[in-house]
């Protein structure tokens, strides 16, 4: 099996870097995702490209010669993608894996373009477009670094709280954000950031420090975090039916200022058809407010 173009931008990343924890963090990923994928390329080639020790990452020769080529592969396919791009075949949108809700084909029937997908995981708040496998992203606010995009809001939304149907608090219609400070609360990844901080309610604390329970990387680590009983987590209205599962429950938040999802691009990218596609979400109706769910058990 050949490597995927993502392997060859994770090898020339710790190639150039020569650390892996500064490669995860210019790459928007976890270290141990990092270093799982690079051992996953020396088997696949069945070649060392790494010496490694306690104090040093180095070069072997093979991994000399990979990079190389890996930085020519890369290069040609950017250039290929560009052209692509300009002639309106194929944009590249990030999107993270607790969104959709059907937005997708809504986009690209608006936009006119066919859109390729770039699945991106919480570790990466800006959905590709901070390692160019995006060019455009459907993100929550805030976008880290954000002079380094832009972005029109798509949607604005309440938070809504998750916790298990046993909760003294999952007897309410909605609950005070305050009730909950004290609460300790899943957290998404620590290279998530600004968007981290956000999912806490750090913006609603007056900077008494959330109590962290427990970290999820994925819808499915929060529902296994929230029903072990590990902590509470916020979510945006319109995703509160994705968190379907048995024991347990969704309410509103009152206290807390609303979510806001965008579509984002790079600001220093000013190709026509990045700014018609942003303009032709929002003049497509996506901002329009959604039938709000009832306090339901999810």
């Amino acid at each position: 099996m050949d490597p995927h173009l993502r392997d060859l931008r994770y090898f020339v990343a710790v190639a150039e870097e020569l650390h892996f924890t500064n490669a995860a963090q210019r790459l928007h990923i976890a270290q141990p995702t990092l270093s799982r994928q690079i051992r996953q390329l020396e088997r696949q080639l069945d070649v060392v490209l790494f010496d490694r020790n306690q104090r040093s990452v180095a070069l072997t020769v093979a991994g000399k010669e990979l990079l190389e080529g890996a930085r020519k592969i890369l290069e040609l396919w950017e250039v290929t993608n560009v052209s692509l791009q300009e002639a309106g075949e194929v944009l590249r949108v990030g999107i993270q894996s607790a969104l959709g809700r059907g937005l997708i084909n809504d986009l690209e029937s608006a936009s006119g373009h066919r859109l390729a997908l770039h699945a991106a995981s919480w570790n990466d708040p800006s959905s590709g477009l901070a390692g160019r496998q995006a060019d455009l992203s459907l993100v929550w606010l805030p976008l880290p670094d954000s002079n380094r995009y832009r972005w029109q809001v798509l949607r604005t939304e309440p938070r809504w709280v998750l916790l298990p149907e046993s909760h003294p608090l999952a007897e309410q219609d909605s609950i005070e954000f305050a009730d909950l400070l004290d609460e300790p609360f899943i957290a998404l990844p620590t290279e998530a950031g600004a968007v981290r901080d956000f999912w806490l309610g750090n913006d609603a604390r007056g900077g008494k420090a959330a109590k962290i329970g427990a970290e999820a990387a994925t819808p499915e680590d929060k529902l296994e975090a929230v029903s072990l009983g590990l902590g509470v987590c916020l979510l945006a209205e319109n995703n509160v039916p994705m968190y379907r599962w048995p024991g347990l429950t969704a309410r509103p938040v009152a206290g807390l200022t609303p979510c806001e999802l965008a579509v984002a691009w790079r600001a220093d990218d000013t190709r026509p058809t990045i700014l018609e596609f942003a303009g032709r979400a929002v003049d497509g109706g996506f901002s329009e407010p959604t039938p709000q769910p009832q306090p339901i058990a999810v």
